[in-house]
């Protein structure tokens, strides 16, 4: 979540954590996402957020086909594994304020 290496959530959004200096605001603030939306709904918007907005913005970070502009890197790869993905969305469903 806070890994500027890799999902690199923190360039798009901001989470209430003061520690963190320097967080984005172009994607929804996340303070109270545990709340208002399931762990279900969290899942879907890592794994291919086009699902539910075909213009969205954000990366699917589990998704692996139909990409344009991927680093070779991650070429035919997820950028987050499974695990990852289900670390991200129990961090996210604990942020219930």
């Amino acid at each position: 979540m806070e890994n500027r290496e890799t999902a690199n959530c923190l360039i798009c959004h901001s989470i209430p954590d003061a520690r963190e200096r320097f967080m984005g605001d172009i994607g929804p603030a996340l303070a109270g996402v545990g709340a208002r939306l399931t762990p279900g709904r969290l899942r879907l918007r890592l794994v291919d957020p086009t699902r539910l907005n075909a213009h969205a913005i954000m990366p699917a970070y589990h998704r692996t086909e139909g990409l344009r502009h991927v680093d070779a890197r991650h070429l035919g790869r997820p950028v987050l594994s499974a695990v990852e993905i289900e670390d991200v969305v129990a961090y996210l469903a604990g942020l219930k304020e």
